[in-house]
C-alpha cells in the first residue's frame, strides 16, 4: 500500500488530495455510525484503550464507532503497517493500521480515526502558510511530500496548533534539534498531538457532519463552566455534555 504524508494510505484509482463524497452516512436519529472490527492480536488492555479513545468522539460529537455486524463499509483496524489510514470513507473493508508497537496511545488512535472521518493533517491545510513556516532545509528531499499543502475545506474555523492532526515541531527532521515546522508569529507556540482531540478538532467534526449536539471540552488548566442557554429556559429534552480532561503533566 502506498503511503503519503507519513501515515495516509492512498486508494487505488482515487485522488490522494481531494476527498469528495467520502463522509460516513448520517442515521435518521442524527448520529453518524462508523462500524469497525479489531484484530484478534489486540489484548484486553488495547481494547480498553480503543474504547476510551472512541468514547471522546461519542461524548463530544454525533459520531459513533460501533462494532461491525454485517455492514458493508467498515474500519478494519489491525496491528500491521505502523500507524496508517485512509482519508474519509473509501468503501468496503477499510484498513486502519495501529501497530501494537508504537501506536498504542490515545492521541495516535484518535489521529487515525480522524483521518477516517475525512480530515487531513492540520499543517497541510490550504492556508497553513499564514500560520506556520515549513523549514525545508531540515527535511530530506524524499520526505518533502509529507508537508505538501492540500486543497482542503477549512470549514470556516481557525487554524489549530493544538490539533490531534498537527505534526510536532521536529517531524521528519534530518538535523537533530532543528525544527521542520515553525509557528507564526510566535515560534514558541506548542504544536503536536497533545493529549487528544482539541476543542477545534471537535468543532470541525461537528461542523463537517452537521452534528446537532450540545457539548463542551475543557482541556486547559483553568477555565469557567456555565450551563447552556444560561438565564433562559432550557429547550425540551436538552442533553448537554461537559468533558473535563486533565492534562497529563498536571497533578
Amino acid at each position: 500500500m502506498a503511503v503519503k504524508e507519513g501515515d495516509i494510505l492512498i486508494p487505488t484509482g482515487r485522488s490522494a488530495i481531494k476527498c469528495k463524497g467520502c463522509l460516513w452516512p448520517k442515521s435518521s436519529d442524527g448520529t453518524v455510525i462508523v462500524p469497525y472490527t479489531l484484530s484478534s492480536k489486540y489484548s484486553n488492555w488495547h481494547r480498553n484503550l480503543f474504547n476510551t479513545s472512541m468514547q471522546e468522539f461519542e461524548k463530544l460529537t454525533c459520531v459513533r464507532f460501533v462494532p461491525r455486524t454485517a455492514e458493508k463499509d467498515f474500519l478494519n483496524i489491525g496491528s500491521s503497517g505502523g500507524c496508517t489510514g485512509y482519508v474519509g470513507r473509501v468503501g468496503g473493508s477499510q484498513y486502519v493500521g495501529l501497530a501494537i508497537d508504537g501506536c498504542m496511545y490515545k492521541e495516535i488512535i484518535q489521529h487515525e480515526l480522524n483521518h477516517a472521518l475525512g480530515f487531513y493533517h492540520e499543517h497541510t491545510r490550504s492556508d497553513r502558510d499564514d500560520y506556520v513556516t515549513i523549514m525545508y532545509e531540515n527535511i530530506s528531499p524524499d520526505e518533502t511530500e509529507n508537508f505538501d499543502r492540500q486543497d482542503t475545506n477549512n470549514l470556516g474555523l481557525a487554524y489549530d496548533y493544538g490539533s490531534v492532526m498537527h505534526y510536532d515541531k521536529y517531524a521528519f527532521t534530518i538535523n537533530p534539534g532543528q525544527p521542520t515546522i515553525v509557528p507564526k508569529p510566535d515560534p514558541n507556540v506548542p504544536i503536536g498531538h497533545g493529549d487528544g482531540l482539541s476543542v477545534l478538532d471537535v468543532a470541525k467534526i461537528n461542523r463537517l457532519y452537521q452534528c446537532n449536539v450540545c457539548t463542551n471540552l475543557f482541556n486547559n488548566n483553568t477555565g469557567s463552566l456555565t450551563s447552556a442557554n444560561y438565564r433562559s429556559a432550557y429547550h425540551n429534552k436538552a442533553n448537554c455534555v461537559w468533558l473535563i480532561r486533565k492534562q497529563s503533566n498536571v497533578c
